[in-house]
């Protein structure tokens, strides 16, 4: 009798082109994703190999990571980002990859633009030097991020060798309560088994919570699954996933997207498949989070309190070190911390649903005095749905200000960096030391939570506004 299988497993063996005895398998690669950052170092090796990109239609280019959020019109004023930037734009060209540099009207960051134009599907393989390429098994695709030298080895084989990981299950049943988002959803879910439960494994998520996830917000989950040291994360697709996709531009037609239509309805787990290991969680018990550390699993619900070293499974040294760096003490509670900045974007959670939760709660407010808001859309089509359906309207009447779509602040590899010192409530990805900027202090959180903190100038439950 064969063995019952995984989402996992049926993906990850329908791509394996060779079995490698007591070594990795050579997974064949449908769709790669580059940007300005890894790439040209990759592009550089290939040329002096004399080596071609086999496949030029399996890949796509588009400028995100260092590129300014602001008058992006404009020659691009620091040297190494221009360079960056003109290497992705050159090496596109000479290999004749479809490539989407700034101005242009499908630019945006990579897990933003890939989904939004129908190049993910369900049932990929999926890679980039990026390590949130995760965010593209919200399709059931098996996506994950690789270094420079996968890079070259993608470009030149459409291969790379992979150790297949364990697999582990997370499974939330039972109906959010008010004001929860995805993003809280993930940070719960990582306060539970630590930024390292998930190393060696690929996740599914599933249950009545993540079923009942709109494909944004599942994108946000998935994204987040390496924050807890997982290789990437899925969900099984189903009619939202197909919906999603259906008539997008890269996506099939006719008769050849009934056919793909068919093929996903198979990629279910089947019933007496195993997992190496399983969490089981309660929609109940998830409240709007923050994280209050220096990695993703020092996060707490926002009523809760910051808790001892013997509450959570970082060493109580690393603890120790992470509360003082942020400045907070145990037993501090987080609703009322001062906020400087407050970071609304990346490709976590840059998307038309994220900004319209974000309206909800400054909708006939104002921006908070102290805050400085960096309000940046994850796609040039996210930021034209952004003014379609007068959200930008609604920001504005508020005092703020739009910025034009890119990583931005997520990571500080362009001019949208925090100052030493100052705090962040940041709807990106990761609150490590430094992250953001120099000595700069990162509080994940949702669109709801940064919103309530936009306007307060302070940690706020964005249920008491919403009240």
């Amino acid at each position: 009798m064969a063995e019952a299988l995984t989402l996992f497993d049926k993906v990850w063996d329908a791509h394996v082109v060779r079995k490698i005895e007591d070594g990795p398998d050579i997974l064949f690669i449908d769709r790669h994703f580059i940007h300005e950052v890894t790439s040209p170092v990759a592009f550089l090796n290939m040329n002096k190999r004399g080596m071609n990109v086999i496949y030029p239609d399996r890949t796509f280019a588009t400028a995100d990571h260092n590129t300014p959020t602001i008058n992006q019109h404009l020659p691009v004023s620091d040297p190494l980002s221009a360079t960056q930037l003109k290497a992705l734009e050159t090496n596109s060209k000479s290999n004749g990859i479809s490539h989407w540099g700034l101005g242009h009207k499908k630019n945006g960051i990579v897990h933003v633009v890939g989904p939004e134009n129908g190049i993910t599907l369900p049932g990929m393989t999926i890679v980039c030097g990026d390590s949130h390429t995760s965010t593209h098994g919200a399709f059931g695709a098996i996506a994950f991020g690789i270094g420079t030298s996968e890079v070259e080895m993608v470009l030149a084989t459409q291969c790379i060798m992979q150790t297949k990981p364990k697999k582990m299950r997370i499974e939330i049943n039972g109906q959010l309560s008010e004001a929860v988002l995805p993003k809280d959803v993930i940070l719960y879910i990582i306060s539970k088994i630590s930024a390292s439960g998930g190393t060696g494994h690929f996740v599914e998520y599933a249950g009545e919570v993540f079923e009942n996830m709109t494909m944004e917000g599942r994108m946000t989950v998935c994204n987040m699954s390496i924050e807890m040291g997982a290789r990437g994360g899925m969900i099984a697709p189903d009619e939202k996933a197909i919906n999603y996709l259906k008539g997008r531009e890269y996506a099939p037609k006719g008769e050849a997207w009934d056919n793909l239509v068919k093929y996903w309805s198979t990629l279910r787990t089947e019933a007496e498949a195993q997992y190496d290991t399983v969490h089981i969680f309660s929609a109940e018990d998830i409240e709007p989070m923050i994280t209050y550390g220096t990695n993703p699993g020092l996060g707490i619900g926002i009523s809760k309190a910051i808790p001892s070293p013997g509450e959570v499974l970082d060493g109580q040294k690393s603890y120790e070190m992470s509360l003082d760096y942020m400045d907070f003490k145990v037993g501090e509670q987080m609703v009322g911390k001062h906020v400087d900045y407050v970071f609304m974007g990346s490709c976590t959670n840059g998307r038309i649903e994220d900004f319209r939760q974000f309206a909800k709660v400054v909708k006939g407010r104002q921006k908070a005095k102290n805050v400085t808001a960096w309000l940046v859309p994850g796609s040039q089509q996210v930021e034209s749905k952004i003014k379609e359906e007068g959200i930008m309207d609604i920001l504005q009447e508020a005092g703020f200000e739009l910025r034009q779509p890119g990583c931005s602040a997520c990571l500080a590899m362009n001019d949208d960096k925090i100052p030493t010192g100052k705090y962040a409530v940041s709807t990106s990805n990761r609150n490590f030391e430094g992250r953001q900027g120099p000595g700069s202090r990162t509080m994940l959180a949702s669109p709801l939570v940064a919103a309530a903190a936009a306007v307060t100038g302070k940690v706020t439950d964005p249920r008491e506004l919403l009240n």
